[in-house]
């Protein structure tokens, strides 16, 4: 190592295939997940992000997979109530209701549009979290959301290797029957489960690590990307956490982005999204006098540019960005 240098660098490796922006991609698992894909929805790609939610253990993410294929419909029996809300315990919170005929709604609905999603879809995202899982006693399944239910309602364990292998292999067999062309990513999450311990953070990270490396070796078009590489060795340093010192903050988890970008992205991709992100900065501007000549012409520039863009790129949608910018003119 050069004198000079004072941090490993991870490099990209090289994948044979690309991200364009008529690849259909479906993100599922921990909330680094939905960073990456709500980065790609704003730059306009096609994505569905995590339709159960958050999930962050394997079983309950190979499981919500499995929904997904089979297109379940839930019902009143698959629901818990509890702290005034209407419960799945195989989804995040984010959709539990007050009302149980709307808590099903917002499942199935869902569920529906995700299993029509995956049948076209070209790529599947999955990050893990965490390999510790909490098991249910009465309804005896292993839960992705214990939503606030007493502790001793449930038990607390560390998934094998061969469960979590098993898990995904059964999934991945299932995927394949109605989508021979998708591509699966892997990852493990940069974000620590400190909530467990140290000791047994780094133990569940491991146990996500050797299990991806078998189903990836076991199973064709599965790749892993290093998000956890990069900021655990690569980036290695508390300024690149939030105040919370677990996870990433914006520096770190843009640099992870542009490293997911510089890794996936198609020349053509990395063209548009290039403009398209001009068109957001634009948007993120702050006008302090609309009627002053600089910001019209700030406007009218932007207006511009997005009109041209829709030429160009007919197949993406800037109705909202030119919306935004004719309210402001």
């Amino acid at each position: 190592m050069n004198s000079d240098t004072f941090r490993t660098v991870i490099k990209s490796e090289p994948y044979d295939f690309k991200l364009s922006y008529h690849s259909k991609l479906m993100f599922a698992g921990s909330c680094f997940t939905e960073h990456i894909g709500k980065r790609l929805k704003e730059l306009k790609f096609k994505v569905n992000i995590n339709p159960f939610g958050i999930i962050y253990n394997p079983i309950s993410l190979a499981e919500s997979l499995d929904f997904i294929i089979e297109n379940k419909q839930f019902c009143e029996k698959d629901l818990v109530f509890n702290n005034e809300f209407w419960h799945s315990f195989f989804h995040h919170g984010k959709f539990s209701r007050t009302n149980k005929k709307k808590t099903l709604d917002v499942i199935n609905i869902s569920l529906s549009e995700s299993s029509e999603f995956l049948i076209a879809a070209d790529f599947l995202f999955v990050t893990l979290g965490t390999a510790w899982v909490y098991y249910h006693h009465k309804t005896e399944q292993i839960v992705a959301n214990c939503h606030k239910l007493p502790a001793s309602e449930f038990k607390k364990y560390l998934l094998t290797e061969n469960e979590i292998v098993k898990a995904f292999r059964e999934v991945i067999e299932k995927i394949r029957t109605i989508n021979k062309k998708l591509k699966i990513i892997f990852s493990v999450s940069p974000v620590r489960h400190l909530n467990n311990g140290f000791t047994e953070n780094f133990l569940s990270k491991a146990m996500l690590r050797t299990s991806i490396n078998k189903i990836c070796k076991s199973n064709f078009e599965t790749y892993y990307f290093p998000a956890y590489e990069i900021l655990i060795d690569d980036l290695r340093d508390y300024r690149f956490y939030n105040s919370d010192l677990i996870h990433p903050n914006h520096t770190a988890s843009g640099y992870i982005f542009d490293f997911f970008k510089n890794t996936f992205f198609s020349e053509e991709a990395e063209t548009i999204s290039g403009k398209i992100q001009k068109i957001i900065s634009a948007r993120k501007h702050r006008l302090f006098n609309p009627e002053t000549k600089q910001s019209k012409d700030f406007v009218n520039n932007s207006l511009k540019r997005i009109r041209k863009l829709k030429e160009m790129y007919p197949f993406l949608n800037f109705d909202e960005d030119e919306k935004y910018f004719l309210s402001v003119k």
